[in-house]
């Protein structure tokens, strides 16, 4: 395993495996990730696109699609590596009970571990998927109205 100097202990060795995160699952099944694009809530930035829809479960699950166009087999199982890094380090920060679907974008093949960090946090902060955002939220809204 080689480790880069810019990349932090911690990320250059990345979990294989979602057995680290305490309250995630992955995202399996065509019709789940289906229903995620027809029925969730979408936002993107150059590097990806993330889809959220709530569901019936006290548990988040998370789905990685990366499509042949964005590169080889390496390249796509990196930006899957990423993410999953990304996801299990913030995994305190996300509210529970949703399904997130993470998509790769053309761009996302050059980008390294804080440029889909950084992407995937932005986007997680839009679409509410942060605890504090909707506290935040709240709090904004009650002192306007006092």
């Amino acid at each position: 395993m080689v480790y880069r100097a810019d990349v932090p202990l911690a990320c250059s060795r990345i979990s294989l495996s979602y057995k680290n995160m305490i309250n995630t699952e992955s995202l399996k099944k065509t019709a789940d990730f289906q229903k995620v694009y027809k029925s969730g809530k979408s936002v993107a930035d150059k590097n990806i696109v993330v889809y959220v829809r709530k569901n019936d479960l006290n548990m988040n699950r998370l789905g990685i699609s990366c499509s042949k166009k964005v590169g080889n087999s390496i390249v796509r199982h990196r930006f899957s590596r990423l993410i999953r890094e990304v996801y299990r380090l913030h995994e305190n920060i996300f509210n529970s009970g949703l399904d997130i679907v993470v998509v790769a974008r053309n761009r996302a093949k050059e980008a390294n571990y804080f440029d889909i960090e950084k992407s995937f946090l932005t986007l997680a902060g839009k679409s509410h998927l942060r605890k504090n955002d909707e506290v935040n939220n709240n709090e904004e809204n009650t002192n306007i109205s006092n």
